[in-house]
């Protein structure tokens, strides 16, 4: 009997974002200080003691904003995520199951959405609404659309040309039948790598949107904006830029990572290269 093991990226990604997810999770119920409450007496503490990250220009603790702003990163990078696999997985799934004029059409319409980069779309949403969360998090959404449309019109065309799927027409089973029952769960490994990664790619995005003042607003905690307010006081406590900096860095890696270890994991022809013991 073989065992494998665990693909060790898969291992590092889990437990990065496991962090991440911890530290939304318990900022729901407590956080060490008032992650919006100034105190200007406080301000530029350093690390240790009471505040164990310090205090920011305005004397809010900065280890209560880190760990507020995991939940903003998980709502941008899930709703992101959402938007992207609500649209773009039937879109791909059309132009799979149709072909033709039809898939002629979906695939330059991704064209289309896939010239415009996430924040490029943003900034064109800020100029027709407001610069806010929802904005940020549809705009990166929409950027994400085509790329899941490829991905699940590449991978649902090899399955239908599969012989359980020319069964299943012979038989006289209908498209939207064939989607759910042999297309959709085909590929379901390819999306789940494929939303990790897009998560990760999301965290970023939001992070440099906040960072330019079209993300998140004040004084709602976001890891871009803390990067971004932090940069004038650079030279008086560099610390300030290294915590959310860093907190971006190792979610982004842990997305990445997990998105890594789950290719090896899911996709057969990498299985079967993973060590195994006796």
């Amino acid at each position: 009997m073989t065992t494998r093991h665990l693909p060790p990226a898969l291992v590092a990604g889990v437990a990065l974002v496991g962090l991440v997810v911890l530290a939304a999770l318990v900022s729901l119920a407590w956080t060490p200080f008032d992650p919006t409450h100034v105190v200007i007496a406080e301000r530029f503490r350093p690390a240790g003691g009471a505040h164990l990250l310090g205090t920011d220009q305005l004397g809010r603790d900065v280890f209560s904003r880190i760990m507020a702003g995991a939940r903003n990163t998980l709502l941008v990078g899930i709703v992101t995520v959402v938007i992207a696999i609500g649209i773009g997985v039937p879109l791909g799934g059309l132009a799979a199951l149709f072909r033709g004029p039809v898939e002629e059409v979906t695939m330059r319409v991704s064209d289309v959405l896939l010239a415009f980069p996430a924040i490029l779309l943003a900034l064109l949403f800020a100029a027709v609404f407001h610069p806010s969360l929802l904005t940020a998090m549809a705009a990166i959404g929409i950027a994400f659309i085509p790329v899941f449309a490829r991905v699940v019109r590449g991978a649902g065309l090899q399955v239908m040309q599969q012989d359980y799927v020319t069964a299943a027409r012979t038989f006289g089973s209908g498209r939207a039948w064939i989607f759910w029952r042999h297309l959709l769960p085909n590929i379901s490994s390819v999306l789940i790598v494929q939303a990790t990664i897009a998560f990760a790619v999301a965290i970023l995005a939001e992070a440099a949107l906040s960072y330019l003042g079209l993300g998140t607003p004040p004084p709602t905690p976001s890891w871009g904006r803390m990067l971004s307010d932090s940069q004038s006081y650079l030279f008086q406590a560099p610390l300030l830029a290294l915590w959310p900096g860093l907190s971006i860095a190792l979610a982004v890696l842990g997305f990445n990572l997990l998105g890594d270890g789950l290719r090896d994991l899911l996709d057969p022809k990498l299985v079967e290269r993973l060590p195994a013991q006796g």
